[in-house]
């Protein structure tokens, strides 16, 4: 994968049954492929994913699903988080025979209860690397996963089938410090938010893992990176500061949803009972948007 990466996960569309929506599901892969040009795309990883409230078969059609909608033209990295490492060993199993190029798996929560020690998390990550040849993701989101300290985060980068990690912070202390300390010392691959994607190309770090459509934003601050156009990809970063942060109360994936259905990419609503954002919000969502490189989608979008 090209440094810097944009790797892209993909909103999960549901029909009225709840089950995923095939269609909506291809038109936006080919939007995060096509558009945006995401360098790898995540099947069921994240939990803006919404693929925790799936049952387990639901979670290998959605997997399936996305990496025949890829159609090999990315790669795709296949989630695999669950607090059971024997069911997350059967998804990594399942994903090397669909030719997923990597797994991601959540830093877990011990499931009686209190923070996982140091040796919880090796053994835990090492106990999946035996039975897997693929490469893993670290990932690290407290809430729904176990807050690991710097120096667990380090020890764990520093296995040798650990070869990318998904860091859910906004902490700029604590991203500078393992950027340095991991990717620039060649252990691992070191992605943050879409909030600190212009800090971390800067300080050294492989890029960053988003939902659409922030991604499409992200593209365009990683093309002026590249490009040495600091002001302009300054400008683009600034994006970031009111989309989604405004809004955020509602959730993220409420509003990635609200903000794809705007810019004409349908992905429908949240999983129920949860809402999608009130009429006002909309609008006011759309105001901000018309500000940011999504802006000609909504002339796009009008004239269809």
């Amino acid at each position: 994968m090209e440094k810097p990466g944009l790797i892209v996960a993909p909103l999960t569309p549901f029909t009225a049954d709840l089950d995923v929506d095939e269609g909506a599901l291809r038109r936006e892969i080919d939007y995060v492929v096509r558009d945006c040009r995401a360098t790898m795309v995540v099947a069921a990883g994240v939990e803006t994913q919404e693929y925790t409230y799936l049952s387990l078969e639901q979670r290998k059609a959605l997997i399936r699903h996305t990496i025949a909608f890829v159609d090999g033209r990315v790669p795709v990295m296949v989630g695999i988080s669950h607090p059971s490492f024997r069911t997350a060993i059967e998804l990594a199993h399942f994903a090397e025979s669909l030719g997923a190029a990597a797994v991601q798996l959540l830093a877990p929560l011990r499931p009686f209860a209190g923070p996982p020690t140091h040796a919880d998390l090796i053994a835990y990550f090492e106990a999946v690397a035996r039975e897997s040849k693929l490469p893993i993701t670290l990932y690290l989101n407290p809430g729904p996963g176990a807050d690991v300290s710097m120096a667990d985060t380090i020890a764990l980068a520093k296995l040798p089938r650990v070869e990318l990690i998904k860091e859910s912070s906004r902490d700029l202390a604590r991203v500078s410090r393992l950027i340095v300390e991991i990717d620039r010392a060649g252990h691992a691959r070191y992605f943050t938010t879409m909030q600190m994607l212009l800090a971390t190309l800067e300080l050294g770090g492989s890029g960053a893992t988003m939902p659409p459509p922030a991604c499409e934003i992200a593209r365009h601050i990683i093309d002026a990176f590249v490009a040495k156009d600091h002001e302009r990809a300054s400008a683009l970063q600034q994006q970031f500061a009111l989309f989604p942060s405004k809004w955020m109360h509602r959730g993220l994936a409420p509003v990635m949803k609200a903000a794809m259905n705007l810019i004409g990419v349908p992905v429908g609503d949240p999983y129920p009972p949860y809402a999608s954002l009130s009429v006002d919000e909309i609008a006011a969502l759309a105001a901000v948007l018309r500000t940011t490189a999504l802006a000609k989608r909504f002339s796009v979008t009008a004239a269809a």
